[in-house]
């Protein structure tokens, strides 16, 4: 396309310089009036000379123009445009693949998180049931060791009253009988009495 443009351009200057040549002479003659002047052709040699300028300066300017390479830089300014277009897509696909790696980054770590907390909140659960299980196993254990211990106070507090009764009913039995009874009754009843002392 860039070709096809260039071409035209210098269709165009070519065509301009061709209506230029001829309508410079056609002027300078118009401009004459009709007159005709004694030194034609001292006009022809100015007229001669006016289009080699002419010439030249056309000549110059497509110099200028391919010299300026407007075709080769117009090219790669369309080229630069188009690669960085492509760049452009590129880093914008990229850019898109990366979020949503990121993106599914992000959703497996809530995931694992939700997860993890699930976990959590279940390992707690069966924690705190694991250390209830204990206090009621220890509690029970206590109670059945207070009450042992109690069992084990109330035949000690049994075993006490009856030594304690066992005495005062000796030592009341001798006083009242110490008086009535005689030295062998006393041993025999004190002797028939530890044995039923024994006995329970």
């Amino acid at each position: 396309m860039l070709i096809q443009n260039d071409r035209r351009m210098q269709r165009i200057l070519s065509g301009l310089a061709v209506v230029v040549a001829i309508l410079v002479p056609v002027l300078a003659i118009a401009s004459g009036g009709g007159e005709h002047h004694a030194d034609s052709g001292a006009q022809l040699k100015d007229f001669g000379w006016r289009v080699v300028d002419f010439a030249l300066l056309v000549g110059i300017m497509v110099w200028a123009l391919k010299k300026a390479n407007v075709k080769g830089s117009l090219a790669e300014r369309q080229q630069q445009i188009e690669k960085n277009l492509r760049e452009a897509a590129e880093a914008r696909e990229a850019a898109e693949a990366k979020l949503k790696e990121y993106t599914d980054k992000l959703e497996k770590a809530n995931q694992e998180i939700d997860a993890l907390r699930a976990a959590m909140l279940k390992e707690a659960e069966s924690e705190k049931q694991r250390i209830v299980a204990e206090a009621q196993a220890a509690a029970a254990k206590v109670a059945v060791q207070a009450a042992q211990a109690a069992d084990q106070e109330v035949l000690k507090a049994r075993t006490e009253l009856r030594v304690e009764a066992a005495r005062l009913a000796v030592e009341l039995a001798g006083g009242k009988l110490g008086a009535a009874v005689q030295k062998a009754d006393h041993d025999r009843f004190v002797q028939d009495y530890l044995g039923k002392v024994v006995q329970l």
